[in-house]
C-alpha cells in the first residue's frame, strides 16, 4: 500500500491571507496600468501588515486603503500598514522590452500538471482537499450558525495502489479554528456533515478533527503571514514538481506566475486531446530572453513524451507577450485566485 499525503489551506490562513493583500494591490495597479511592473510581499501578524517590494506603474494606488479592503473582506482587523515599496530595478527593467520581444521578467522553471480523474484534472486526493476547504469557507460565508472561525488545514490521504475514488481515501485530517461560543463537539459535527456532503465514507476512513484539541485563535493572531510560503497549495498539493517561485504579487511578466499557467492549461490540452491519463510539462526561462531555454513534456505513455514537447513547441507561443495574450492574463482578478488553490477552478 503506498499512503500518499496532500493539504489545502482556507483563505483565512495569515499565508493566504498575505498572498491576496499582495494581489489585491497587483489588481489595483493593473486596473490603472496595463503595462505595470508588480513584485509585491505581504507579511501579517496581529493587526499589522508589512508591504514591501518593487512597483513600476502609472496607477494611483491607495495602497493602505486596498490592504484594509482585504482584511475586511476576512474579517481581519489592520491597525497599522507599513508601506516600503520601490521602482524595479533599472537595470532589469532594461533588459526586458515591453511589446512583442518582452522578455522574461526572471529566470527559473515552471512546472504544469493535469490528469483526468476529475472535473478540475487535478489529483483525486487534492481535489478533494480543496473541496472539504472551500465547504468550509462556504459555510463560514452563508451560515449565520457556522461554529467556524476561518482559519483551516486540511489534509488527505489516499491509497494511490488503489483507482481514485472514496474507496481510496485513507485519512481526512481536518484543523479549523473555532468560535468560542460553540462546543467541540458541535464543531467536529459539523465538519463531519461536511465530509459526508465531500463523498468521504465516514465507515472507510479515519477522520481526524482538531487532533490537538479546542483551536480558537488562529490566523495572524495565531502565526505570522508570508507572501509566497503556500506554494504547493498553490498549485499541485505535492503531486507533481513546483517551480521555486511563488505566484502572488507579481505581474504576468513574472514568468515565475504566467509560465506556470501556461504549462497548466498545456498540460489541461494534451489530457484531453491526446488520449493520455495525465501530463507533467516543464517550462524553463531566461531572464530578458522571450524564447524558453527548454520545454520538457512526461505523460503515462513515456514512447509519446519527444512528441508530445514537439507539440507544444509547435503549436504554443511560449513568448511572455504570447502567453500574457493567450491567457488574458491583464484582465484577471489575481486577488481571487490568490484565494485557494490557482488552478482548482480550472480557469487555465
Amino acid at each position: 500500500m503506498r499512503l500518499f499525503s496532500t493539504e489545502q489551506v482556507s483563505k483565512y490562513h495569515p499565508d493566504k491571507y498575505a498572498d491576496q493583500i499582495s494581489d489585491a494591490i497587483l489588481d489595483s495597479c493593473l486596473e490603472q496600468d496595463q503595462n505595470s511592473r508588480v513584485a509585491c510581499e505581504t507579511m501579517v501578524k496581529g493587526n499589522s501588515v508589512f508591504v514591501a517590494g518593487e512597483i513600476t506603474t502609472n496607477a494611483k494606488v491607495d495602497y493602505i486603503s486596498v490592504v484594509k479592503s482585504v482584511g475586511e473582506k476576512l474579517g481581519y482587523d489592520i491597525d497599522r500598514v507599513h508601506i516600503e515599496l520601490h521602482t524595479q530595478s533599472a537595470e532589469i527593467a532594461a533588459g526586458i522590452e515591453s511589446g512583442d520581444k518582452m522578455g522574461a521578467g526572471d529566470q527559473g522553471m515552471m512546472y504544469g500538471y493535469a490528469c483526468a480523474e476529475t472535473k478540475s484534472m487535478l489529483p483525486y486526493g487534492f481535489d478533494l482537499a480543496n473541496r472539504i476547504i472551500k465547504a468550509i469557507e462556504l459555510d463560514i460565508v452563508s451560515n449565520n450558525q457556522s461554529p467556524f472561525h476561518g482559519d483551516a488545514k486540511c489534509q488527505v490521504t489516499v491509497n494511490l495502489d488503489e483507482d481514485p475514488s472514496p474507496h481510496s481515501i485513507k485519512k481526512v485530517l481536518v484543523s479549523v479554528c473555532q468560535k468560542m461560543s460553540f462546543t467541540f463537539d458541535t464543531v467536529k459535527a459539523k465538519v463531519k456533515d461536511i465530509l459526508t456532503q465531500c463523498g468521504v465514507d465516514a465507515t472507510t476512513t479515519d477522520i481526524i478533527i482538531n487532533p490537538a484539541g479546542i483551536w480558537t485563535i488562529g490566523g495572524p493572531q495565531a502565526d505570522c503571514g508570508l507572501t509566497g510560503r503556500k506554494i504547493v497549495c498553490d498549485q499541485y498539493g505535492g503531486y507533481c514538481p513546483v517551480g521555486g517561485g511563488a505566484f502572488s504579487g507579481k505581474d504576468p511578466s513574472k514568468v515565475d506566475r504566467s509560465g506556470a499557467y501556461m504549462a497548466r492549461k498545456i498540460a489541461c490540452d494534451l489530457v484531453r486531446t491526446h488520449n493520455i491519463n495525465w501530463a507533467e510539462v516543464q517550462i524553463a526561462y531566461a531572464i530578458g530572453m522571450s524564447q524558453p531555454m527548454s520545454v520538457n513534456v512526461c505523460c503515462n505513455i513515456p514512447e509519446k513524451n519527444a512528441e508530445l514537447a514537439d507539440f507544444v513547441l509547435t503549436h504554443y507561443d511560449l513568448s511572455p507577450n504570447g502567453i500574457i495574450t493567450t491567457l488574458h492574463l491583464l484582465n484577471i482578478k489575481y486577488e481571487r485566485l490568490a484565494e485557494g488553490c490557482h488552478f482548482w477552478n480550472n480557469a487555465f
